[in-house]
């Protein structure tokens, strides 16, 4: 059977090498068998995506042409919906099976793109259980979270007292934006210490040049035994070791919610993405995917996370979280239970990848 397996971006590979290491008797292609590399592909950002407009334009016509002349047995896309879903919907016009990994996100914006999925695709398979209802039945189905599956299980009353994890984000303009507020939140409590996990060297490197750049920042530096420390990589093993978090949105919530791990899910961006964001955001009243589960699948009471955005991103709102937990343990534990809640709802069958694999064989 010939699969052509597409990404386009590190989070999704991550997933299309596992899929593929589930298919030993398929002949498998990608994009970097026609000569495109994940770090061409993986660009962010309206502007950025403008600029190189040609260079998609031929990555199109390109694989357009290997789908017409290597005629896969079906095309198995994950994520990246701008190119991935063009490229299935071409590929299903010519009667060849599409399985794509990672719903969009129809429930926060753009719904009238859900027929135009469903248009392009035979199968649609979801990371979270609220997804499929967007959807005419039968056509999304919900296989389970692959983080889920792969989390150590850690009970609620298991970490390092005085530990505080800080994850501003991995890239630059999330560092410098959140690092600063957290650092100063963290100094405003006695008898903690905060680690910080840099995702990479360019984040490392980021995180060293703000930490420096704080006034008294004597105690901050990677290998420092004061009150903030750097490190390089294992930020999953933080969050399962720290009594609470101050976490940028995005993955690392999912992984601070199935660490059990209570966290203050921080989010700052400037005005006006702030402005268009409220104009086309719709139906959701959170930010954070862990509290969308919950409000999505009918979670009542407090939210699993905290949530302070924009303006209310301060120093002082952080710290006065962070101490409620560390002064009243039954708060802690509460919020951590209400993490384990969602992260079982995360779980599935505990055959997510299998599941799609198939779906694809099939």
């Amino acid at each position: 059977m010939k699969v052509l397996l597409l990404s386009g971006e590190e989070s999704g590979e991550i997933y299309a090498r596992r899929l593929r290491a589930l298919m030993p008797a398929a002949e498998i292609r990608g994009y970097a068998d026609y000569g495109f590399k994940l770090a061409d592909l993986a660009v962010m950002g309206f502007l950025a995506v403008i600029k190189k407009l040609p260079y998609f334009l031929r990555v199109r016509r390109t694989m357009e042409r290997a789908i017409d002349q290597w005629r896969p047995d079906a095309v198995l896309s994950v994520d990246y919906p701008g190119m991935n879903l063009r490229l299935a919907a071409y590929a299903k016009r010519r009667g060849i099976k599409t399985v794509h990994l990672v719903c969009p996100q129809v429930w926060a914006w753009k719904r009238s793109r859900v027929p135009k999925i469903e248009a392009a695709l035979d199968h649609l398979c979801c990371f979270f259980p609220f997804e499929p209802q967007y959807f005419k039945e039968g056509f999304a189905e919900f296989v389970g979270h692959p983080l889920a599956e792969d989390f150590p299980k850690r009970e609620i009353g298991d970490f390092e007292r005085g530990l505080v994890a800080l994850l501003p984000g991995s890239r630059i303009g999330e560092i410098e934006r959140n690092l600063p507020v957290m650092v100063e939140a963290v100094r405003r409590l006695d008898g903690v210490r905060a680690l910080i996990p840099a995702a990479n060297a360019r984040a490392l490197a980021a995180i060293e040049r703000v930490l420096a750049g704080i006034s008294g920042g004597a105690d901050v530096g990677r290998q420092s035994s004061g009150a903030i420390e750097v490190c390089r990589g294992g930020a999953r093993e933080l969050l399962l070791r720290a009594e609470m978090a101050v976490v940028a949105s995005g993955t690392a919530t999912l992984e601070a919610a199935l660490a059990r791990c209570p966290t203050v899910l921080v989010y700052k961006v400037d005005a006006f993405l702030a402005w268009f964001a409220r104009r086309v955001i719709k139906d959701i009243h959170h930010i954070g995917i862990v509290n969308i589960i919950w409000e999505k699948t009918g979670g009542r009471g407090e939210e699993p996370m905290v949530e302070l955005l924009q303006e209310a991103f301060t120093a002082e709102a952080v710290s006065s979280v962070l101490r409620k937990w560390r002064d009243n343990p039954d708060l802690r534990e509460r919020a951590a239970a209400r993490l384990g809640e969602v992260a079982a709802q995360l779980f599935g069958d505990g055959q997510s990848l299998q599941r799609v694999v198939k779906m694809v064989l099939q």
